[in-house]
């Protein structure tokens, strides 16, 4: 983590920084990167207030905070306590995220195993185990239930007891599989 620290209208001190750093370092468990920062620290005179401003960068998010307050020990942990709130509703927004659509969820899917085949060589994953029973169905309800429900494919058994899978092909067309 790289912050620069800018004091404006005081004198720099090193006893300043060290506590700003020792605060800041709280936030490295969040980024997994290299982390750029902008700190502000500045004092008004005739007010004798105070304030700290502080900008972090990193994978393409950008978070900013301000505080003002009595004393610049107060202003940098309130600040840090800011910045550390919106880094763990972020962190909570990313995995709450659900694929909008099946396109989306199997491009996510994909990236998943292409990541993790391309990062060690073992057998590929698992990811998800659904279990239902197969109905008896001709492939016209078949069709018409996947146009109905939505989903992708359907498991179903015919008149004589013979496992069948009807899938929506990308052009919008249905394919059917049948075991021999």
């Amino acid at each position: 983590m790289h912050i620069d620290i800018t004091f404006r209208h005081v004198d720099p001190s090193d006893s300043l920084k060290d506590y700003f750093f020792e605060k800041a370092n709280r936030l490295n468990k969040y980024f997994d990167g290299a982390v750029e920062g902008h700190a502000v620290l500045l004092q008004e005179k005739e007010n004798v207030r105070y304030m700290a401003e502080l900008t972090l960068s990193a994978n393409g998010l950008r978070m900013n905070a301000k505080y003002e307050g009595g004393d610049f020990h107060s202003c940098i942990d309130a600040v840090v306590s800011k910045i550390e709130r919106q880094l763990g509703r972020h962190k909570e927004k990313v995995k709450r995220h659900k694929p909008k659509n099946n396109r989306e969820r199997r491009s996510l899917k994909e990236q998943v195993y292409a990541y993790e085949s391309f990062t060690e060589e073992k057998s590929p994953l698992i990811l998800q185990t659904e279990h239902y029973t197969a109905h008896h169905k001709s492939i016209d309800e078949a069709v018409m239930e996947i146009d109905l429900t939505h989903k992708d494919f359907l498991v179903f058994t015919d008149e004589d007891d013979k496992v069948k899978v009807v899938y929506k092909r990308e052009d919008g067309n249905y394919g059917l599989i049948e075991p021999e």
